[in-house]
């Protein structure tokens, strides 16, 4: 089930495609060599020259090769795999997030300049790209491009087409993206036909600001223009683009069918073999998730990610399964989970003293939602980073100390003093007392006493009220028991489920108290730190708390400008153990597997040689016919 957040386009705008990229290598080998352009002989530059590119300079794959080592490359091309979708949809133009709700993969059709593997998590290759060249200080990058790269019309892709694309984005993507790129960016123009240099603004940090630019989508110049359609508004034109995949045909609301390009450019390309498998992707849109359940067990949909823990637990006993139809299994995610949890909005004033939010955060029971309910599949996160050299531990030492210390005068001295915070422990019962007599003490001190009937008044008789908003009916489950909690408390707690657009559309206007949310981090970071806590970002909808303080603000500066992996480190635990204690998220769970069933028509690399940073379902699975022929002739599936 692909559940639709509104950052599902917008991450597939700042990091392209959705089903994977690859690349063809004239040579790898990163060098530092004499410029041979003039224009950078006139200035007696010695420029780096390389087909990959990394913030520490180390990447995987530093040497030519057949094909990545997870897939297999013998996988046929074939077959339609059908997943399912949660809401509707009224647009295929994927950046269009502010006037309507874009379709699921609808980013498909397009590639970025550069990609990353499932295996690699620093290195950024070449795609449309041969090499790129810059300087020393990263003051600017040029790109020369792939002189056969074509769009799915059988057009070729030109410099003026990067250029273009990226003008158009800076023109009419989302106002979160405009605001951070032209930041970072100062211009972006063709200098010849294969060649296309950005220029980046002096006065910000060179980190990762190569790969950013290589994260470009590209679009056909010529069709935007014979067109005429925006990016900004609701359309079911999709942009033309490179990729591997092209719209086939389309149900509004209902239906999606995207389809392999058969004259796709890069298919014999290195990182394109044993990739890009099926024919046909189909999405299809339900209501309600236990209708996309149900359409599973009667094949009508064929792959699918389990997030329903219930489910997992209870719902996997169908004929189906028990024939071996249908395959259930467990596979390592290795990646960073995200910072998930119930997420307060601070940019509202009843959440301005601290005291309150951890009287709230007392009545989440963890243990018992994940015995009871989640079936113990869960661990609770702890940190932003649950990695062991990202986490924070205990009390601050080392050169993370040092970094605290830089800022010691915006930090209470607790921070120095105090272990780092975790979350709390509850007991056995749906509603732990120990817990509730503490909230009840955090809201005295806060100026809140239960009235006669037990609700919580403030000194002018007001009550707290509080709105828990979801958009998708599978948290109904985990947020009820929370609710009732709170209310025993004597919070005016109540829970609110909309369809997917309204959640869309109120989220991003922050027309929320509490939402289950987070954030998306990395394991290695850089100037994305500010869009995500930065005060510059509390207005973003990648900042769903509105959090910053002056201390982040320079911490983040300093893991920017930090020149080694272990000065990163050290500064996103530092960054770690501050955001633990301002406490703007109640942290629920992760897990380190993905949990999924499917028809036994897929198949996949062995789990040995799956890779560490992504499930690849889309990407490097392929379709058996013989086995799918039995599935047919069985009645397993349509």
């Amino acid at each position: 089930m692909i559940h639709l957040s509104r950052r599902l386009t917008l991450n597939a705008l700042l990091l392209g495609t959705l089903a994977g990229g690859g690349l063809a290598w004239p040579a790898l080998a990163q060098e530092a060599a004499e410029a041979e352009t003039p224009e950078a002989a006139a200035e007696g530059e010695t420029l780096i020259t390389s087909s990959y590119f990394s913030t520490w300079g180390e990447v995987k794959y530093d040497a030519p090769f057949a094909h990545l080592d997870y897939v297999n490359p013998e996988a046929p091309k074939g077959g339609t795999i059908t997943i399912s979708a949660n809401g509707t949809f009224d647009s295929l133009m994927p950046y269009a997030t502010l006037s309507g709700t874009p379709g699921a993969l609808s980013s498909i059709t397009s590639e970025t300049l550069m990609v990353g593997t499932a295996d690699d998590v620093s290195g950024q290759y070449c795609l449309l790209c041969t090499t790129i060249e810059y300087p020393q200080n990263q003051d600017y990058v040029i790109f020369h491009l792939r002189d056969d790269v074509t769009f799915s019309d059988g057009t070729p892709m030109t410099a003026e087409d990067v250029a273009f694309s990226f003008n158009l984005l800076l023109e009419q993507a989302t106002p979160s993206f405009r605001e951070a790129v032209s930041k970072r960016v100062d211009k972006v123009e063709a200098t010849g036909p294969l060649t296309v240099r950005y220029d980046f603004n002096p006065d910000v940090p060179r980190k990762a600001l190569i790969s950013q630019a290589g994260n470009t989508p590209v679009f056909s110049k010529a069709w935007f223009e014979e067109t005429g359609t925006r990016l900004d508004e609701a359309s079911y034109n999709v942009p033309l683009g490179t990729g591997p995949y092209m719209l086939g045909d389309y149900k509004p609301g209902e239906w999606i069918e995207y389809r392999r390009n058969p004259d796709y450019w890069g298919i014999t390309q290195p990182l394109k073999v044993g990739t890009e498998n099926f024919d046909t992707i189909r999405v299809e849109y339900f209501a309600d998730t236990s209708a996309a359940f149900e359409a599973f067990k009667a094949g009508d949909i064929t792959f699918r990610q389990e997030n329903s823990s219930l489910n997992w637990a209870t719902a996997y006993d169908f004929p189906a399964l028990d024939r071996g139809d249908v395959i259930k299994e467990e596979l390592a995610d290795g990646s960073l989970p995200p910072a998930t949890g119930f997420v307060f909005n601070i940019r509202e004033d009843k959440f301005d003293d601290p005291r309150i939010r951890d009287a709230i955060a007392l009545m989440y029971n963890f243990s018992w939602t994940n015995d009871n309910l989640q079936y113990g599949l869960f661990a609770q996160r702890e940190s932003f980073w649950e990695n062991p050299e990202l986490k924070a531990v205990g009390l601050p030492q080392g050169r993370e100390l040092e970094i605290l210390e830089s800022v010691k005068d915006d930090l209470p001295e607790a921070i120095f003093t105090e272990e780092v915070r975790m979350p709390h422990s509850s007991g056995d019962r749906a509603l732990d007392r120990g817990n509730l007599r503490k909230a009840l003490a955090l809201f005295a001190e806060a100026g809140y006493e239960p009235d006669d009937t037990g609700m919580l008044r403030n000194a002018d008789g007001m009550t707290f009220d509080l709105e828990f908003l979801s958009g998708y009916q599978g948290y109904d489950r985990i947020i009820n028991p929370y609710i009732e909690n709170l209310k025993a408390l004597g919070v005016n707690a109540k829970y609110t489920r909309v369809d997917p657009n309204q959640y869309q559309a109120r989220t991003q206007n922050f027309d929320y108290d509490m939402i289950i949310d987070g954030y998306n981090n990395g394991l290695e970071e850089g100037t994305g730190l500010m869009q995500r806590y930065g005060s510059s970002g509390t207005e973003d909808i990648f900042n769903p708390s509105g959090f910053a303080s002056p201390a982040t603000d320079k911490i983040i500066d300093t893991i920017i400008q930090a020149q080694t992996y272990d000065e990163m480190a050290a500064g996103v635990r530092a960054l770690d153990r501050v955001m633990r204690y301002e406490f703007f998220i109640v942290p629920t769970w992760f897990n380190n597997k993905f949990l999924v069933a499917y028809y036994a028509m897929f198949e996949h690399p062995p789990e040995a040689q799956m890779p560490p940073y992504a499930l690849g379902y889309l990407d490097f699975w392929w379709y058996n016919a013989d086995k799918a022929a039995e599935l047919k002739a069985a009645g397993a599936i349509r």
